[in-house]
């Protein structure tokens, strides 16, 4: 290899990515395409968009230093050169084999599965180019020519809720931090595990805040779980000490499972300064995920049973045997099981929480779920009960709710009349002869 000349070289160039260039047709530059890495947000907005995690599978790392007659020429065989590298530390990757074992590619079916190049690090010279670069292969073409892998088990949908404990104190989503940027950064189509990533706007930090993430109540978070298309939890987190400003970090990281907030592992991390804080949460990530990977290959990673909303199991003929001589039989045959949507004003949790207890504690109800939530609106409750409509409005009425409307579509609110009382049988009558009472 030809030595390095200071000289030779340009100011190293930030960190940028480019399109997925058609390198016959010359080096793209300019296009960053349908793919981004951080939502540019204005000041004082919340929320991180977490970039492509399905699309694409990633190589990074690849190292290239090629000389030529021009920049662009050195540039352009360099990117030629990773695209090789990639496919075959990809390739080998999947298979869990070395690089060497890779099949060759041509070129030009290289560019065609190439969907971009990221540069983490380069310097150019105007006949040289070093680089470390990161190569995004399309998920559908690729996929194709890799080949069938063994089979690795996937997890439930996972919600993502980041913690980040660094002087002032630990925060979720109430405010963008670096943790909630590195998962945002991370790509996890290559994972096994399936995770559901708030962008961290919008309802995001009031329901998903520190104080949820350490909560271990059942009944709020299977709220929460149907409201974000999940089935289980995983809180990582990172505790972050600065020795003195603009010194060492030192970070150490948990992978926290469930609601109960369940270890699964622990390790420690080091920056030299600020701007390598960045780098080593990406670092982080990576073996958060790696902890979580393990776990779900050792059985550990299942979603909580009571996450779960169980619906009674139902009496079987067994148990409650009914013939057609039987007299029951003709009562339950008659009873229906019934679905309404209640409207239902939430001002806050335990408002919710009181309303679909008092609608489970009703004889007939078989659930009560939210279907849609809204603190501080109007919440959607999705109900199943068996008998009829009146019934179910006497017993909310004794529990001190009201139910109003008809067929499918109510309205609960709290208070209301207490049912009437029965009325009083009427008095024996008076034998001839004898006074009246």
């Amino acid at each position: 290899m030809k030595p390095v000349n200071p000289s030779d070289f340009v100011v190293p160039a930030p960190r940028r990515r480019f399109r997925a260039p058609m390198i016959a047709l010359g080096v793209a530059l300019a296009g960053v395409g349908g793919w981004y890495a951080i939502a540019q947000l204005a000041p004082g907005d919340r929320g991180v968009a977490p970039i492509d995690s399905s699309s694409n599978y990633e190589v990074t790392g690849v190292q290239v230093d090629v000389a030529g007659k021009t920049a662009d020429e050195a540039r352009t065989a360099a990117w030629r050169l990773a695209q090789r590298k990639g496919w075959k530390i990809l390739w080998g990757r999947m298979h869990g084999l070395g690089p060497d074992a890779a099949p060759g590619v041509p070129d030009s079916t290289l560019d065609s599965i190439v969907a971009g190049i990221e540069v983490e690090q380069e310097q150019v010279g105007p006949h040289r180019y070093i680089a470390t670069l990161g190569i995004l292969f399309d998920r559908g073409r690729t996929g194709e020519m890799i080949g069938s892998v063994n089979g690795t088990p996937h997890s439930a949908p996972m919600l993502v809720i980041p913690v980040e404990m660094d002087g002032a104190g630990p925060v979720t989503f109430e405010q963008r931090s670096s943790w909630q940027k590195a998962w945002a950064r991370y790509r996890t189509g290559q994972s096994p595990i399936d995770y559901v990533r708030p962008y961290g706007n919008g309802p995001d930090p009031l329901l998903l805040n520190i104080g949820q993430a350490n909560r271990p109540g059942r009944l709020w978070w299977r709220a929460l779980l149907d409201q974000y298309g999940a089935s289980d939890i995983v809180v990582p987190e990172v505790h972050l000490q600065r020795r003195f400003p603009g010194g060492p970090i030192a970070a150490r990281f948990i992978a926290r499972h469930g609601p109960d907030g369940e270890v699964l592992g622990t390790f420690t991390l080091a920056a030299p300064n600020t701007a390598g804080l960045d780098k080593m949460l990406d670092q982080g990530v990576k073996q958060v995920d790696d902890l979580y990977i393990q776990a779900l290959n050792g059985g550990r990673l299942k979603p909580d049973p009571s996450l779960t909303i169980e619906e009674p199991d139902t009496p079987t003929d067994d148990l409650l045997p009914t013939t057609a001589d039987d007299p029951l039989a003709s009562v339950i045959s008659g009873i229906d099981q019934n679905n309404a949507t209640i409207q239902l004003e939430t001002g806050d949790v335990a408002t919710l929480d009181q309303a679909q207890a008092a609608l489970r504690a009703v004889p007939g109800v078989q659930s009560a779920s939210v279907q849609s939530l809204a603190l501080g609106g109007t919440s959607l409750l999705s109900l199943t009960y068996n008998g009829d409509l009146a019934a179910l409005k006497i017993g909310l009425q004794a529990r001190g709710w009201r139910l109003e409307g008809s067929g499918t579509a109510l309205s609960m609110k709290r208070g209301g009349p207490a049912p009437a009382p029965a009325a009083a049988p009427p008095a024996p009558p008076t034998p001839a002869g004898q006074p009246k009472p």
